[in-house]
């Protein structure tokens, strides 16, 4: 008896241990998947600005923009207000980032006090803010 609950007890303890202290890998895994703002790689997004499509130069450009950017806040979108977030009266042309290995398009709207970022994932939608980068170069170039 006392050997049956020794060995629960230390059964229990270890898978404890286990769930509170993931590996590193596990845990960078993780917040990678759920992680609002994004961090993108050059070989896997496309970029176009007002329906033309973004040579390599630009484009490394905008996504080091992109990744270094800070996250601010984070927008509530309520049903049926999502085509205001996606396509906003007073902007023109938007950065279309279309990051085809995870399905998703980032709609980027540069202003000047901030960067609005709006995150499509299949039928759901994210929009968050940034702390200004400097995207204006690149917009001032097309």
């Amino acid at each position: 008896m006392t050997l049956t609950v020794f060995l629960v007890t230390l059964f229990i303890c270890i898978i404890k241990i286990l769930m509170t202290c993931l590996p590193t890998g596990v845990i960078n895994w993780l917040t990678q998947k759920y992680k609002i703002h994004p961090t993108l790689k050059e070989e896997e997004v496309n970029i176009t600005i007002d329906g033309k499509l973004l040579e390599t130069e630009h484009k490394k450009k905008v996504v080091d923009y992109f990744n270094q950017a800070i996250f601010s806040e984070r927008y509530n979108i309520f049903p049926g207000n999502e085509e205001l977030f996606l396509h906003p009266e007073n902007n023109d042309k938007p950065i279309v980032i279309d990051w085809t290995k995870r399905n998703i398009t980032l709609f980027v709207y540069q202003y000047e006090d901030r960067v609005d970022v709006v995150k499509q994932h299949n039928k759901k939608i994210i929009a968050y803010s940034l702390f200004p980068v400097p995207f204006q170069e690149i917009l001032g170039s097309y």
